[in-house]
């Protein structure tokens, strides 16, 4: 269990890059989840979402005990989920092309996980659990979204 508790948790061991493991795994992670929305219907894509929400509160939670630290830097399925919510929306992007919606995306999404405006630093101290490291970023990605949709309004 510990040995795909880190798997997943390190997305395939990205997060041990040496550098930047976060931005590493937030690329990734778009290029995956893209991928997936293009080849999976709307239900599916949502059960896959919910199914690996899930299983990463349990993983993460595992894998963090195993090393004796939470939301250590090589963690980074939590960056797969939050920029798995902002694809949610990535149809309602429509006033601009889908590359410039994917850069936007991945520019906002890290941006608003590193400097976590609240209530992502609140749930980030408050939650010394897998909750705490996955649902900063989720709060990211709606961040993110948020910004995008005004973005699309106003061009």
């Amino acid at each position: 269990m510990i040995n795909i508790s880190k798997i997943i948790s390190t997305l395939f061991h990205i997060g041990y890059f040496k550098w930047f493991p976060g931005t590493l795994g937030s690329l990734f992670s778009l290029i995956i989840i893209v991928f997936l929305k293009s080849y999976l219907n709307s239900f599916l894509f949502i059960l896959f979402f919910i199914f690996i929400l899930l299983i990463s509160l349990k993983l993460i939670e595992t894998y963090s005990k195993s090393i004796n630290k939470i939301d250590s830097s090589e963690i980074v399925i939590d960056e797969f989920l939050g920029i798995y919510f902002i694809i949610f929306f990535l149809d309602y992007y429509n006033s601009l092309n889908n590359y410039t919606n994917l850069c936007l995306i991945f520019i906002f999404f890290r941006f608003f996980d590193i400097i976590k405006p609240f209530p992502a630093n609140w749930v980030e101290k408050k939650f010394k659990n897998s909750f705490g490291v996955i649902f900063d970023d989720i709060i990211a990605g709606i961040y993110t979204v948020i910004i995008l949709f005004l973005i699309n309004a106003i061009i």
